[in-house]
């Protein structure tokens, strides 16, 4: 145990060091910028955890995402506006088996005292359903950093940690606890909790909903969500929420009763106590920094002159579509007697990848190389070739977002897997890729990544990519890719034992290396030939 005047990034630096992080991600951005200094200066002066710069919010998140998934925990920060820019992997990764705690340090600017807009990053973990702690000092800061990385690994969701800059940019004194180890880097395990197709994706999110009711028990509970009743004053009540706690107690002294008070850090909000709180009032005063999250939330928890039913209740069905018979009990209505018809032994019908497509020798070369390997771990992209995932070929594992694929292997290299293989596609490559590879250039990460080139966006209907192949091989030197380790092949099945032999050197050498398989999607070459024809008539 120790004293340090810290900032509260600093803090939040230091209680991921002690809640034993392996690896810090991040993008600089006021005011959150000074978390990964403190924790770059002390990887330098240590030899650990990781910390890096990356090229923007999105490669850092999703990096620390990889790194979570072979049971390391990592850290990820930003500001509020950078979170706009992370929010496709940020959304997607609840729906992920997260398994090293994966926390967001995301920093408000309330006053925009050097942002563009004071937007509230609660909002977004309210909209993806997680937890979110919202520390008032920088005690907390540390504290609640080290809770975060715990309530990771206990519900396998990532956990944001919310900052405003009179936090993040003011000192006090913070008294270290125990320093806890780093998690091993662990076999990639449940390989069926990181792909994103829509049935896997349809029960994750169903998952989540019924994990609710675990948050708010949590929160309910938590130390960090404090009640009391004062029974002499009837008039009204305070909710205080994070840094505004600090206001509400500068003025207490002036208060010649003090009132009832609840003061929030933890959300899901503590629906309970909030009732406690209303029961105990006429009514309520809520001081929170940044929107008015909390005071729009209240009057869906308290009961008001007119009862409400809809998704909150389960009285119109949480989850899915919506259809004329599933809100006929909501309206009062019997359940709809359809005509039954026996649907019989028919056989399933999957979605699969087209006959003749490219990418199906690819992941044939690809599969007969990771054969000889014990582990091995290939990420993903969205595109046809995440059906690489289902059989016949089962060669991918993980699907997140657009670009995921290079930034999710860059962090489970990081945590020191072998080998692992990155597999998007060149539509997707220029779309979210590029800054994703910028970032394992400038470490010269161990990886290889597999650009698979059918020369179209397919997956939408084979619209015409931004760069033709030979750009984009251009496109991958000019990010300085060593050109020794750029390698092209045509996909066929002939060639299939010279491309995997090609696969297999890029794997071996120790580096970034980029193979980039060139043959065009079948359907949109069967597209050409067919207008050719017609032109002809």
């Amino acid at each position: 145990m120790s004293d340090f005047v810290l900032l509260g990034d600093e803090a939040v630096a230091l209680g991921a060091i002690d809640a034993g992080i392996s690896a810090a991600y991040g993008y600089p951005g006021t005011p959150s910028t000074e978390i990964m200094e403190y924790l770059l200066g002390h990887s330098n002066e240590t030899d650990g955890p990781r910390a890096n710069w990356c090229s923007n919010e999105k490669t850092a998140y999703e990096a620390a995402v990889g790194c979570s998934m072979v049971g390391q925990r990592a850290l990820v920060t930003m500001k509020h506006v950078g979170l706009n820019v992370a929010a496709d992997p940020f959304m997607n990764s609840p729906l992920m088996d997260i398994q090293g705690g994966l926390v967001l340090a995301v920093a408000d600017d309330p006053g925009q005292h050097s942002s563009q807009n004071e937007q509230d990053s609660r909002f977004y973990a309210d909209f993806a359903k997680i937890i979110c702690l919202e520390p008032r000092n920088q005690q907390e800061a540390y504290e609640m950093t080290k809770e975060a990385f715990e309530l990771s690994e206990r519900f396998h969701i990532p956990v944001m940690l919310k900052l405003v800059t009179r936090l993040s940019h003011s000192r006090a004194v913070v008294t270290r606890g125990k320093k806890r180890e780093e998690n091993k880097m662990e076999k990639f395990k449940n390989k069926t909790g990181w792909i994103t197709l829509p049935g896997i994706s349809r029960k994750a999110w169903s998952h989540i909903l019924e994990q609710q009711q675990e948050f708010l028990e949590y929160t309910e509970n938590s130390e960090y969500n404090p009640l009391v009743i004062n029974g002499d004053l009837k008039e009204y009540g305070v909710i205080t929420t994070g840094l505004a706690r600090n206001y509400y107690d500068e003025n207490l002294e002036e208060l010649t009763v003090k009132p009832s008070h609840l003061h929030i850090s933890a959300y899901p909000i503590p629906e309970e106590k909030v009732k406690k709180l209303a029961e105990a009032v006429d009514r309520i005063v809520v001081i929170e920094e940044g929107y008015p999250l909390v005071e729009r939330l209240l009057r869906g928890i308290l009961p008001g002159e007119k009862v409400i039913n809809g998704k909150m209740d389960a009285v119109v069905p949480p989850t899915g579509e919506l259809n004329p018979d599933n809100i006929r009990p909501a309206l009062g209505l019997a359940a709809s007697e359809g005509l039954s018809i026996a649907a019989g032994n028919l056989p399933g019908r999957p979605p699969q990848l087209c006959r003749g497509c490219p990418h199906e020798d690819s992941f044939n070369a690809l599969n007969d190389v990771l054969a000889d390997f014990n582990e091995s771990i290939v990420t993903s992209d969205i595109g046809c070739y995440t059906l690489g995932y289902l059989p016949p070929y089962n060669a991918i594992e993980t699907a997140l977002c657009m670009g995921a694929s290079i930034t999710m292997a860059r962090g489970a290299s990081d945590a020191g897997f072998h080998p692992v293989i990155a597999v998007i596609g060149d539509s997707t490559f220029m779309h979210s890729g590029l800054t994703g590879l910028v970032d394992a250039v400038s470490r010269n990460v161990n990886m290889t990544v597999m650009i698979l080139d059918n020369s179209t966006t397919a997956m939408t209907g084979g619209q015409d990519t931004i760069v033709s192949s030979s750009g984009l091989k251009q496109a991958v030197l000019g990010l300085g890719v060593d050109p020794d380790h750029v390698k092209e092949f045509s996909p066929l099945p002939k060639n299939r034992k010279e491309n995997a032999e090609i696969i297999r050197k890029e794997i071996e050498y120790k580096g970034i290396s980029v193979i980039i398989p060139i043959r065009e999607c079948i359907q949109t070459l069967k597209k050409k030939k067919g207008t050719k024809k017609e032109v002809n008539k």
